[in-house]
């Protein structure tokens, strides 16, 4: 019979072998590729000593598959711990053994940290870093993504869901990541596609790079799947703790307030400046966004993708706000497809982890063309209409300036349910532009003209000074109240004060169904 030192003793050993399962060898490429290790990852996300691991000594079953070795792990770290002292769980697959392939060990470890993240009501992290299912273990891993799949579910819209790709994340990987809130990913380093470059080639021929088929740069601009990207894997985990501070722990709580030193009272008087002369010249929405919020500072959300909108997360009085607004510099600020999905979801995320909304309008309207009808416009415009309307949560309007037709509808109008709806001066509520309704209103009396271009251009003036204001929705009471820009701030605030105490239910059943 073993004394208990002996026990102990061997216990150690167990532990150490688990803490290092992965051979030099590969430990060494993981570093010489400039990766962290799968623990180092956790140390560097998590506040110092705070991780406890949970079935490090477990390890594969798959003997009948011919896996011979049968590290500690399986391949993969899970636990929980915390990030600026809020409690969080987290899985980090470990490249360094077997390549981090999932079978069916691995995924029951996941499965159970997934359980406990939502029985607990704490936000899941997962640092992908992966070759995928574990061809070995065939169908068992297929099912094991299946029970991922369907935690992933589960949990959807109750706790914060966040997907770290670290380096490669193929075929079924894939899909977990995409039904999680964010994904972030480091440029050069990470990758995600169901199909690699060879298999490509093979089925399509066409001849693509590993990076430009799903690099970083590829799924933060053209895919819209990468929602933040970072030059490193440090830059990457800094900004999931800066995501973190805004969110809160579950969908039943408020997201910590950090007071601020910048006065809520502030006037912006920058703002008074910033409208150009013509409404033809663009500014930039995100330095309003900037001048209006605490300290300046704004966590963009998707900064690549649909730029014609400018989404993202910031702080007005120390209360966390998701902020929406249309970008001039972009399109003019149009809305289109890929603008009206990336609001849609920033809008339905917010409205699920009871953050505030607060839309700065500026739209045109919806981009025209072929390419748009055919991709489905009507559609996706009809996505960020339904977010909208469905949103319980606090919801503010700052009309700046162009607020045209249905894409002023669209943006948290007071029809939708906005609560507060306020418009600069410099705003222009309307069906349409005024060179546009002209054509239409005085088309025959504009054929019959003598000089039909001298009289367009009194008829747009006389349209534009009767139409082109903000004071018949205000009369109407369609906006709450025009305001001077430099009041923007405070208005907003005072807004957000008054409506922390809102409660809105919607009626029972089992889930609206949202045009995908």
């Amino acid at each position: 019979m073993s004394t208990l030192e002996e026990r102990l003793a061997d216990l150690e050993r167990r532990k150490a072998e688990a803490r290092n399962a992965g051979p030099e060898r590969a430990v060494q490429r993981q570093h010489d590729k400039g990766k962290m290790l799968a623990r180092e990852r956790i140390d560097y996300l998590l506040d110092e000593g705070s991780f406890h691991e949970l079935d490090m000594l477990a390890r594969h079953r798959a003997h009948e598959a011919g896996l011979e070795e049968r590290p500690y792990t399986d391949g993969v770290v899970t636990g929980w711990g915390t990030v600026d002292g809020r409690k969080v769980f987290v899985f980090s697959q470990d490249f360094t053994v077997m390549g981090g392939a999932l079978g069916e060990v691995f995924a029951e470890k996941i499965h159970k940290v997934m359980d406990m993240a939502l029985s607990m009501g704490a936000p899941m992290i997962g640092l992908n870093d992966g070759a995928g299912a574990r061809i070995q273990e065939g169908v068992v891993s297929l099912d094991s993504y299946g029970g991922i799949f369907r935690r992933n579910v589960a949990a959807s819209g109750i706790i914060p869901q966040i997907s770290v790709i670290l380096g490669p994340c193929a075929g079924g990987a894939v899909y977990s990541p995409a039904m999680t809130d964010f994904i972030f990913m480091v440029r050069e380093k990470s990758h995600m596609f169901i199909t690699g470059p060879d298999v490509v080639k093979t089925v399509t021929g066409e001849e693509v790079t590993l990076e430009e088929l799903g690099g970083a740069k590829s799924h933060s601009s053209k895919s819209g799947v990468a929602t933040f990207v970072g030059e490193s894997e440090e830059d990457v985990l800094d900004e999931v703790k800066e995501l973190l501070a805004h969110l809160p722990t579950n969908n039943l709580e408020e997201a910590p307030r950090f007071p601020s030193d910048d006065d809520p009272d502030r006037l912006v008087p920058e703002l008074n400046d910033m409208m150009p002369e013509s409404p033809n010249i663009p500014y930039d929405m995100k330095a309003v966004i900037e001048a209006v919020m605490d300290d300046g500072d704004f966590l963009e959300y998707h900064s690549a993708w649909g730029g014609s909108i400018v989404c993202g997360f910031a702080r007005l009085n120390g209360y966390s706000v998701g902020v929406v607004g249309n970008q001039p510099m972009v399109l003019a600020g149009v809305l289109d497809i890929a603008s009206s999905e990336k609001a849609a979801r920033f809008v339905r995320t917010c409205d699920a982890f009871n953050v505030p909304l607060i839309t700065f309008v500026d739209v045109p309207g919806f981009l025209p063309g072929v390419d748009q009808e055919y991709g489905g416009i009507i559609r996706h415009g009809a996505k960020l209409l339904y977010a909208y309307c469905e949103a319980t949560v606090p919801r503010m309007q700052v009309i700046t300036r162009k607020a045209y037709g249905g894409a002023y509808v669209v943006m948290n109008s007071k029809s939708v349910g906005a609560d507060l709806a306020f418009a600069w001066p410099s705003a222009e509520l309307a069906v349409m532009g005024p060179q546009g309704a002209v054509e239409i209103i005085y088309r025959r009396e504009l054929q019959n003209a003598a000089d039909p271009e001298a009289r367009r251009a009194e008829l747009v003036e006389e349209y534009t000074e009767r139409n082109a204001n903000p004071y018949v929705a205000a009369e109407r009471g369609y906006v709450d109240d025009v305001i001077e820009p430099a009041e923007t701030r405070r208005k907003l605030v005072a807004g957000l004060e008054m409506l922390r105490s809102k409660r809105e239910e919607h009626p029972p059943r089992k889930h609206g169904n949202v045009p995908l």
